[in-house]
């Protein structure tokens, strides 16, 4: 697997969220990938904050080389974009942890929409999920867990601790700028961080 760069840039950007309007989805884009421009509605939900386009294209710069192939897990799944987008970059599967479940059910529905056959959304709840040993490693892992909760670090140790990542595994974590993460596993690798609007968002690799 090849290493991302260990350069750290922080470019100031706008954190844009979907309209709040009672009842009305909104929508998410696929940027690239066999579902390119796709766009999938997304259900109004309480914390559910889908990643803007601006970082998700920063994101997946990041990732292009390790895209191919990998095994997926989204742990606070939401609008499901970020497995979504890195199955129509050809990943070789995905696993999506949703604990609302009218999420999971609409992540399913948009799965297949997609007519996608190599993806997996678990209606539970992620940090109870990955407090049990492994069954499966993952070499890619989404954590974008709602703000303000406490949810972060606690997934981040029991991923390590549990089991859940391949030797090299890749883990993308996207926090409210001011989250404390002084307790996050000693052997992973901070690779890339930025930081728009209200977010920061990370780049580790384990090792």
């Amino acid at each position: 697997m090849k290493q991302a760069k260990s350069n750290v840039k922080r470019p100031a950007a706008q954190n844009k969220r979907l309209p709040a309007v009672s009842g009305a989805p909104g929508e998410v884009r696929i940027i690239s990938g066999k579902w390119r421009g796709r766009k999938l509605a997304v259900l109004n939900a309480d914390g559910l904050r889908p990643t803007t386009d601006r970082v998700k294209e920063t994101l997946f710069n990041w990732l292009m080389h390790d895209i191919n192939g990998a095994t997926v897990l989204d742990c606070f799944a939401g609008s499901g974009s970020l497995a979504i987008e890195a199955l129509s970059r050809f990943a070789g599967r995905a696993v999506l942890v949703e604990r609302d479940a009218a999420l999971a059910r609409h992540l399913k529905q948009n799965l297949q929409k997609l007519s996608c056959d190599n993806a997996t959304v678990i209606n539970q709840d992620c940090l109870s999920l990955v407090s049990a040993k492994a069954t499966q490693q993952y070499s890619l892992v989404f954590i974008d867990p709602p703000f303000r909760k406490n949810l972060a670090v606690p997934c981040c140790q029991a991923l390590e601790q549990n089991g859940w990542l391949t030797e090299e595994a890749l883990i993308y974590l996207e926090t409210e700028k001011e989250v404390v993460l002084a307790d996050m596993p000693v052997n992973w690798r901070l690779l890339k961080e930025n930081i728009a609007g209200q977010l920061a968002y990370r780049l580790y690799q384990r090792s």
